[in-house]
């Protein structure tokens, strides 16, 4: 398995995979919109058998009164033929490692507390989500400090492209 940044001509792959490693949600408008604007984000790609069998994506965040590099993971996928086998994993923490060296801080993410928390992240209390979340999700929303720095606290800025409510309540 290689994992480096995804190239333009590796978009279609990108985006015909995850139907298939979310065959209950329509990320492919968010995926398309993420890889159309390269100064907000970063995108790796997991290849292995001459195919993409990953991705990540990062985008650039702020959060209100700081001037700390923050970043928001997500969405990342796997094909299904390929999951539990470290992939996903592999990628988050290449992305971590690159966001460190780049000067980020902290990156946060809206996803599954024992999936995100094997990997270093932890509940999110601070720094409150764009957008109310469903209570039941309350662990979901997660943080990881990539600097040694004091907790961030305020609102979490977010893009455009993840200004639409139903990304953080569906």
């Amino acid at each position: 398995m290689q994992i480096r940044d995804s190239t333009s001509e590796e978009y279609a792959a990108i985006l015909a995979m995850y139907p298939h490693a979310f065959p209950d949600e329509d990320l492919v408008p968010l995926v398309t919109e993420l890889l159309a604007d390269k100064p907000i984000r970063m995108s790796l790609v997991a290849t292995g058998d001459n195919r993409v069998i990953g991705n990540v994506i990062f985008t650039a965040c702020r959060v209100d009164g700081s001037d700390a590099g923050v970043a928001l993971l997500a969405p990342l996928a796997v094909t299904p033929d390929c999951q539990r086998q470290g992939v996903g994993s592999a990628l988050v923490h290449d992305g971590l490692r690159r966001l460190g060296e780049a000067g980020y801080g902290v990156v946060c993410v809206l996803g599954d507390p024992a999936y995100y928390g094997r990997l270093g992240f932890a509940p999110e209390k601070r720094i409150e989500p764009p957008y109310p979340i469903p209570a039941q999700w309350a662990d979901a929303w997660q943080s990881l400090y990539l600097a040694d720095m004091a907790a961030l606290e305020g609102k979490f800025l977010v893009p455009p492209v993840w200004q639409h409510p139903e990304l953080w309540t569906n």
